[in-house]
């Protein structure tokens, strides 16, 4: 692992470093060691980046600000390639804009509403990035990003690049085509958004913020919701009609506020995490006959 460190070093790639702890990574401050881990300063050093470790035969993931992720204990076998800084870039054209893949969901989210456009007040409160937010379809308040996408710009293993269509994306509830059928990193996404009335937009965005503050847990370290609602049922509220709520695993709790919330409550484990997983499917079976699918991506080692 080394010989590919430096390897990735003399590319000039960025941020590269060994048996990174992704607990520094993940907004759980949960996970142990991946045994590489790089920051590629811009596009073309996410491409030499891959090439470098596709030639080796590493197993590889990117990651983004490492919500939505419960990383185990014993970490990440491979390359994790993380999307930040020469990543976030922005450009605004009147109602369409392109944004890079490492770009906080949040932050685009107050910028372009201060410009007066309008389609992305549901994302206010997403805490990851819009490279995962793409990947993952990620929603709230009624919409999601396939509202929004006209199109992304993803590099696929072989190094290759191409922009999807939104229809070229599959996108379905919290899933798209880049989780299983064609395994890729999104690098730009384009949004379609309609110009608006700056406070209107400004005033839903802060309804918004102010929901998610008053019945979500992001005072306690958390990775999001955890489980898909298995519709026509909701995750959260299955979880309290349970009387689960407070209930706690290690460090690991189900949050006071929000039923589908796991807290990292102190020094919880990745394992603590699991545990308390699968003690909430067992329950809800039992309870509901409802099987309980998990919206968290569980990565790592076993």
């Amino acid at each position: 692992m080394q010989i590919i460190a430096q390897e990735l070093e003399k590319a000039n790639v960025g941020y590269v470093a060994l048996n990174e702890p992704l607990a520094n990574h993940t907004t759980i401050k949960i996970g142990g060691p991946a045994d590489l881990f790089i920051i590629p300063n811009d596009i073309d050093a996410l491409r030499t980046t891959l090439a470098i470790v596709k030639k080796h035969n590493l197993n590889w993931r990117a990651i983004g600000r490492g919500s939505n992720l419960l990383v185990s204990d014993k970490g990440i076998e491979g390359a994790v390639i993380k999307l930040d800084k020469g990543l976030d870039h922005l450009d605004v054209d009147g109602t369409k804009i392109t944004v890079g893949g490492g770009y906080p969901v949040v932050k685009l989210a107050t910028v372009i509403s201060r410009q007066g456009l309008s389609g992305f007040e549901f994302a206010s409160g997403i805490p990851g990035s819009i490279g995962g937010a793409v990947y993952m379809n990620a929603g709230a308040h009624g919409s999601d990003i396939s509202k929004v996408l006209t199109r992304a710009h993803i590099l696929f293993e072989d190094g290759s690049m191409q922009w999807l269509t939104n229809e070229e994306m599959q996108f379905s509830y919290r899933t798209s085509c880049l989780q299983k059928k064609r395994p890729g990193i999104c690098i730009e996404a384009q949004f379609e958004l309609q110009n608006g009335e700056k406070q209107s937009i400004v005033a839903v965005m802060l309804k918004n913020k102010d929901y998610r503050r008053e019945t979500q847990p992001w005072n306690f370290p958390c990775a999001g919701s955890i489980f898909r609602n298995p519709l026509p049922n909701y995750a959260g509220q299955l979880i309290e009609k349970a009387g689960l709520k407070g209930y706690q695993i290690g460090g690991a709790q189900i949050s006071e506020m929000h039923g589908n919330f796991i807290v990292n409550a102190g020094g919880a484990t990745a394992q603590d995490v699991l545990d308390l997983i699968q003690y909430i499917r067992m329950k809800i079976s039992e309870l509901y006959q409802v099987d309980m699918e998990t919206e968290v991506e569980i990565v790592g080692r076993k």
